[in-house]
Parts: structure tokens; sequence; C-alpha cells
């Protein structure tokens, strides 16, 4: 059983914003000589997400429009008691735990075993702050 860890560094110059990671996660499994095992990703920080979709760009759009009118940015302190401790980022706790801290993929055959059109994304929702990506791969 192997056991490989690599981080990511992340800084997105937009408070929301989606990247494309896949090509950073499969380059991780080409290091960690992995054929048969798991992958897991996590975003490592409270108002970052990893998710899997479709990278779409009117999806992305739409997730972002969902995401607003499910916890509008307010940096004030009258809409969420989180800011009245001096932070303005309340919003962007609420949109992570929607949409997620990790995922986990199968890796077969040296490859991250997708079905059709799946990606894995970071989600950014406190932007502009340097963050951390954990890929943790296990396996034979």
């Amino acid at each position: 059983m192997k056991a490989f860890t690599k981080y990511l560094t992340m800084q997105v110059p937009a408070r929301m914003m989606f990247v494309n990671i896949t090509p950073e996660v499969d380059m991780a499994l080409v290091e960690s000589g992995v054929r048969e095992g798991l992958c897991l990703v996590n975003a490592m920080h409270i108002t970052a997400s990893v998710f899997i979709n479709d990278d779409e760009p009117g999806l992305h759009r739409d997730y972002e429009v969902w995401l607003e009118e499910l916890a509008p940015f307010d940096p004030s302190p009258e809409r969420y008691h989180h800011n009245r401790t001096g932070e303005d980022n309340a919003d962007a706790h609420h949109k992570r735990q929607v949409m997620g801290r990790e995922v986990v993929v199968a890796i077969t055959g040296g490859r991250l075993d997708f079905g059709p059109w799946e990606q894995i994304f970071y989600g950014e929702f406190d932007g502009r702050r340097k963050k951390r990506i954990l890929i943790k791969i296990i396996g034979e």
C-alpha cells in the first residue's frame, strides 16, 4: 500500500470563482505511481470547496447566481452574526457548506475513474487570499 500527499496553493483574484483542478490532480496521480486506489481532494479552508461536476461555463454561472441567492454577500453585521466578529465572509462559510469540503475519486488502471463529463473543481467563496488544497492518494 502506497500513500502520497501533495499540496496545491491557490489564490484567485475574484471573491467567488470556480477553477478546474483536474489536470493538477492527474499530475499528482502520475507522481504517486498508484494504479488502483482512492484519491481524496480537500479544500482545507472553511470558505472554499472542492466538488465534481461538468466544466461548462453556463453551469458555473448558474452556481454563482444560485449561491448568491442562498447566501448573499453582505459584509455588514446586520445580516450575519459571524460578521460581528470583525470578519466579512459569513456568506462564504454558507456557500462552502452547500458545495462541500472534499471529493474522493476511485483510481482504476492508473487513472481517475470519472463518469462522463466529470471534472474536479476548486470553489472559492472568499477570494484574494492564499489557500491550500490537499491531494491524498492511497493504493497499490
